[in-house]
């Protein structure tokens, strides 16, 4: 999961493009947590690195957004800031700050979601894991941020991922072992979820990209623990 910061003064840009984050999840299979400020100097104040992606209104009442990027930009030499704007002059200040691009005002959905998806694909090639996958007549890199989840079919491992679906000799115990410090965790006995890849859990189902799992009363409470730490919210 990723963090995104919203930094827009007018309240009906700013719901436009937290809309517009929540289209791109259910359209992409992702999950993002979102957080909205009304001004730059609202992040600015008291800045931590948490986020992982800034949308910055260029022009805004107290702060503008190149001030406040210039700002964060002094704390946080890894965020991916992108403005939103309707001055295309703008861009080339950027460049100023590092900032991956720019859209213009009015926002259209297609433009934003082309943005967002160049920003995440910049934050998966840093972020990437691969496990080496035995396979007939050999081993498959498999990036760990792709699997939806693991499944336990005897003495092999069925893996469920982004590119498709392998199966691999091996126990589900082993693979657990070999994920234990990335976010995963069994909803039942025989599946290992990537927390990543949840899209919501509804009563005794949780949905992992296109898939909905059945969650197990034994491990239902460990599994939404688990979930809850990863999302840093509650869970229903």
């Amino acid at each position: 999961m990723f963090h995104i910061a919203i930094v827009e003064d007018d309240p009906q840009v700013r719901e436009q493009l937290a809309g517009y984050v929540r289209r791109y999840e259910r359209q992409f299979g992702k999950m993002f947590e979102l957080t909205a400020f009304e001004d730059g100097d609202e992040i600015v104040s008291d800045y931590k690195a948490v986020y992982d992606i800034i949308l910055l209104d260029v022009q805004m009442r107290r702060m503008d957004g190149m001030a406040a990027a210039e700002a964060i930009r002094k704390l946080d030499k890894d965020v991916i800031l992108i403005f939103i704007t309707n001055m295309a002059q703008f861009a080339i200040r950027g460049y100023a700050v590092d900032a991956l691009d720019y859209v213009l005002k009015p926002v259209p959905y297609f433009a934003f979601s082309q943005q967002l998806q160049k920003a995440v694909d910049r934050l998966r090639r840093r972020r990437k894991t691969f496990l080496a996958v035995p396979i007939d007549g050999g081993l498959r890199r498999v990036d760990v941020s792709t699997i939806y989840y693991l499944e336990s079919e005897g003495h092999y491992v069925r893996f469920y991922t982004e590119n498709g679906e392998l199966v691999t000799p091996g126990s589900l115990k082993s693979y657990e072992e070999k994920l234990a410090d990335k976010p995963f965790a069994r909803c039942n006995s025989g599946y290992l979820v990537n927390l990543e890849q949840v899209m919501e859990v509804q009563q005794n189902t949780v949905r992992v990209g296109p898939y909905a799992l059945q969650i197990s009363r034994p491990k239902k409470k460990a599994f939404l623990e688990a979930l809850t730490d990863y999302i840093g919210g509650s869970v229903r």
